[in-house]
């Protein structure tokens, strides 16, 4: 019976399957590979392809980054600007972290890893903390504003905590209960006062276990995660959010969302610290699986941005803090009227969006993912690689000769 449901004639080939990005297996991709049989099959391996999904996710969180940050001045005159403030605050940094931990999982000590590691995070951190530093001494008028890369000032925190965290991701592959592990040190982070601003270990560390949230995840999280049942269970669930949000705006500071800070730094006691933690942890994974529930899947107008996300995170920066300095919302009281915050919610996602675009990209591919091939030894493997691949060049056009000789020995 089956047989006979089967097409006659030549089967159409498969498509090629989906490669893995950056090393990482994602959900449309098979979790191991076949080992090519030849140099035929090596130059016939398909172009890697970006999961839609994932770069629709890290283009929408930045787009909240973005418009977070143009809030974050109208948050003292309108109470739901604040109460918008900090629900996008909960899950935003939070489901960005989760994606950097979810295609971390393959990094090891390999030579090619740390390279990119240096390359596409650490070179971009002293680059960025030197630029933002000289950008606040001429900006802001303070000429005495030192330049650490022990200190990091405004976003590069997320670079230095990126290296922190996937440096210790073999670790976190060992040990037998990874996330309650990182949420202990997270708690234990939030009533130290005495961390101190150094790398700034306080984020490193509350905002670890989203990191490890991402590495322990598997495909079938996300594609649980995407069903229709969760997408309208989402409505409700955020706009519960919003309604405690808008009740709490009042009594509590938005400062916890940043976890920057010690409880006791905050003016509250050292418990309160253990139960935001856990509390606010608890808000942001249910608040981030809502958001990865709307993201779509398929490929959007706005997909080809996600490549270019930590373009735009840095980039839009000097905007934001700059709007601070030159006291724009100062001047212009019409920000603060209904009108205003949506054009500053709008014109925060323009400037985002251009930024993320792939001419910003080739302009200061340079600084962001710089190749320095001059500052790094040849890895044997790699060199033995290329010398197997040339073989198997010079050994295909031979064949090919070959192949000629006989050709033309059997016309005569």
């Amino acid at each position: 019976m089956t047989n006979s449901l089967r097409p006659h004639g030549p089967r159409a080939p498969l498509p090629p399957a989906q490669q893995p990005t950056d090393g990482v297996p994602s959900p449309r991709s098979p979790h191991t590979a076949r080992p090519a049989t030849s140099a035929t099959a090596a130059d016939a391996r398909p172009v890697k392809q970006r999961d839609a999904f994932f770069d629709n996710a890290k283009y929408l969180a930045i787009v909240l980054v973005a418009m977070g940050h143009a809030w974050q001045p109208l948050t003292g005159h309108s109470r739901a600007a604040e109460a918008l403030y900090m629900v996008v605050y909960t899950f935003h940094m939070p489901a960005f972290i989760v994606i950097s931990g979810y295609f971390s999982r393959s990094f090891d000590m390999r030579p090619d890893r740390l390279r990119r590691l240096v390359t596409g995070v650490a070179v971009p951190y002293v680059i960025f903390e030197v630029a933002y530093s000289f950008f606040k001494r001429w900006a802001d008028d303070a000429p005495s504003h030192p330049i650490s890369l022990l200190d990091p000032w405004y976003l590069t925190w997320f670079l230095i905590a990126l290296f922190v965290w996937r440096m210790t991701t073999p670790l976190w592959k060992v040990v037998r209960w990874p996330v309650p592990l990182a949420l202990a040190i997270a708690v234990l982070a939030s009533v130290s006062p005495d961390i101190g601003d150094d790398l700034d270990l306080q984020r490193a560390l509350q905002f670890m276990p989203f990191f490890v949230v991402g590495l322990c995840m598997k495909p079938e999280h996300f594609q649980l995660m995407r069903r229709r049942e969760v997408r309208i269970l989402s409505v409700p669930v955020f706009a519960v959010a919003l309604a405690v949000a808008y009740w709490a705006a009042p009594r509590m500071t938005s400062a916890w969302f940043y976890h920057r800070d010690s409880a006791q730094e905050l003016g509250a006691p050292w418990w309160s610290g253990v139960v935001m933690t856990l509390a606010l942890f608890g808000c942001s994974m249910v608040l981030t699986a809502c958001f990865f529930a709307w993201v779509p899947r398929r490929k959007m107008w706005f997909t080809v941005l996600g490549a270019g996300t930590l373009y735009g995170y840095l980039l839009h920066g000097f905007l934001a803090k700059g709007s601070r300095f030159w006291g724009w919302y100062d001047t212009y009281d019409w920000v603060y009227q209904p009108v205003g915050e949506i054009f500053v919610t709008l014109f925060a996602a323009a400037v985002i969006t251009a930024l993320c675009t792939p001419p910003v990209q080739r302009m200061f591919r340079f600084a962001m993912e710089p190749k320095m091939e001059w500052a790094f030894k040849r890895d044997a493997t790699e060199l033995a690689r290329e010398r197997g691949k040339a073989a198997g060049q010079s050994g295909k056009g031979g064949a090919k000769q070959s192949g000629k000789g006989s050709k033309a020995d059997a016309r005569t």
